[in-house]
């Protein structure tokens, strides 16, 4: 009597375990299907710096795929590796405060970004702009 109690509870778990895996199989698609592609080649970006009243732009010239790589590639950032990629932590020598709430925002075209600077694409032509900000 018991074993057949336990067998309909079985078939619940085994029917949500696969319930389970297909929804995270199809948010997986998804996500890779709807990601913003990256450029692969040669491509100039352009990166603007605005911190404490001064702004400095540089011009990137790169075969990254993501702006991480562009930003690396002339030591333009430095940070510390969480589990959703690079936090940010300085910018062309100047390095947020976290006393003061300091904190630096990525822009593109003006918009900000919804990406970190590893899953963020680049391809040529893009104009990037990074300014200190304070305030949580």
């Amino acid at each position: 009597m018991e074993n057949q109690k336990k067998q309909p509870l079985n078939k619940k778990l085994l029917a949500g375990a696969v319930a389970l895996i297909a929804a995270v199989a199809v948010l997986a698609a998804v996500y890779f299907g709807t990601r913003p592609a990256a450029s692969a080649g040669e491509k100039t970006i352009t990166v603007t710096v605005a911190a404490h009243g001064e702004e400095e732009a540089f011009t990137i010239e790169t075969d990254a795929e993501y702006l991480r790589g562009a930003l690396e590639s002339i030591d333009l950032i430095e940070g510390s590796e969480s589990e959703y990629g690079l936090f940010v932590t300085t910018v062309n020598g100047v390095t947020a405060d976290d006393s003061k709430q300091e904190w630096w925002c990525f822009t593109k075209g003006g918009e900000e970004m919804m990406t970190g600077v590893d899953t963020t694409p680049i391809a040529d032509g893009d104009a990037f702009e990074i300014t200190l900000t304070e305030g949580y």
